[in-house]
């Protein structure tokens, strides 16, 4: 359930599940909305699962499970990763210090297994895992004046700057906590986090007060997000190697064992993974649905959208499939994500749709040069 669902209805909103968790879909029109985030700011809310890790010996716990270093400051964080024994991602995370505990962000079906999977492994050691998801909330606040926005109306501190790091503040009324994103959306973007019975004045201090905020849901985040050249959990990391991603900003080669390192190890000490993800422009959708006019309804390309999974072609050879695709926000262009071997040019290649396969092109990523970068753009080694 979302924390707010009287203020979502009054904004229109339609739901959908995430994770097991009902969270807003949109509030009509995700297009006009996603615009409206790229030019100026937005605000949603987040459908995390949350796990508090507390006790002596938590940082260095949680620092031996994942791939990248666990800050041992209070006021900072790190995005990580959980893998498999054959370096598959299992979840990604944001893990924070909080000074007496670590909190921990995952993706709302990850939040039980993973403090399950984690309570079973403390041994001696001084550990213990909560499930908090239903005590705090979160907001994510984005766009080119996200910083402004959150300084017309943030009391103690100003805003942070370094991705991943957080003050302590109020808002109104509410305590709250600030932390700066990896802009996952392409610009820069913050979450508010506090108590959940202070999420309703939260989210209308957010969408009103100050310089005013669009809310908007997750058909808008996942369209803002590809543009962004951002993979998410649910339709890129889930089960892929890490290299493979090139989401270098999750891993840590430094440090200690962790269950995975062996593969993603060998996989960097080979200069290459087999697969890589990319940006493909559907110039092939939109001719096959341009009307005399020369024009394509955009309504009519979003309807005729690849499904995650579908095949890209070049020539007669399978090399890869769309992971998602949506009409770009910002161009109002259809575009994907895809995994495709490594060496793929990609000068002329088809995707599958609905039994026919549409003409598209790579192109580069982030699809749109936003107020910032995000921390997840791939990148692989020697680029």
């Amino acid at each position: 359930m979302t924390l707010v669902s009287d203020a979502h209805v009054d904004h229109g909103a339609s739901y959908r599940d995430r994770g097991g968790r009902r969270v807003v879909d949109h509030y009509g029109k995700p297009e006009r909305v996603g615009k409206a985030v790229r030019n100026v700011v937005g605000t949603i809310e987040m459908g995390y699962g949350i796990l508090a890790v507390t006790g002596e010996d938590r940082v260095d716990f949680v620092d031996n499970a994942v791939t990248n270093r666990v800050p041992d400051e209070d006021g900072r964080g790190a995005y990580a990763l959980l893998l498999d024994p054959q370096g598959g991602i299992e979840t990604d995370m944001y893990v924070y210090n909080a000074g007496e505990r670590l909190l921990v962000f995952v993706p709302p079906e990850r939040a039980e297994p993973v403090r399950e999977d984690w309570s079973g492994k403390t041994f001696i050691q001084d550990v213990e895992i909560e499930d908090v998801s239903d005590g705090l909330g979160v907001f994510g606040v984005h766009g080119p004046k996200s910083t402004e926005k959150v300084a017309s109306v943030l009391g103690g501190p100003g805003a942070p700057e370094e991705p991943l790091t957080f003050v302590r503040g109020s808002m109104v009324d509410a305590g709250v906590t600030v932390i700066a994103t990896d802009a996952p959306l392409g610009e820069e973007g913050y979450e508010v986090v506090c108590a959940v019975e202070d999420a309703p004045e939260l989210f209308d201090t957010l969408i009103n007060r100050g310089l005013n905020a669009a809310p908007f849901g997750y058909r808008t985040w996942d369209a803002l997000s590809l543009e962004a050249g951002t993979p998410l959990f649910e339709y890129e990391l889930e089960g892929t190697v890490p290299n493979v991603l090139g989401i270098r900003n999750a891993l840590d080669f430094e440090k200690g064992c962790y269950v995975g390192q062996e593969v993603v190890s060998r996989v960097e000490n080979q200069g290459r993974p087999s697969r890589r993800l990319v940006g493909l422009a559907l110039d092939g959708l939109v001719d096959a649905l341009s009307g005399v006019d020369g024009d394509a309804d955009p309504d009519a390309v979003s309807d005729r959208l690849p499904d995650s999974g579908a095949a890209v072609f070049d020539g007669d050879e399978a090399i890869g499939e769309v992971t998602r695709a949506a009409v770009g926000p910002d161009s109002g262009e259809p575009i994907a994500l895809a995994l495709v071997g490594f060496d793929a040019t990609l000068d002329a290649v088809a995707v599958r749709v609905d039994g026919a396969e549409v003409g598209a092109s790579r192109a580069d990523l982030p699809f749109v040069d936003g107020s910032a970068r995000s921390g997840r753009l791939p990148t692989y080694p020697g680029e």
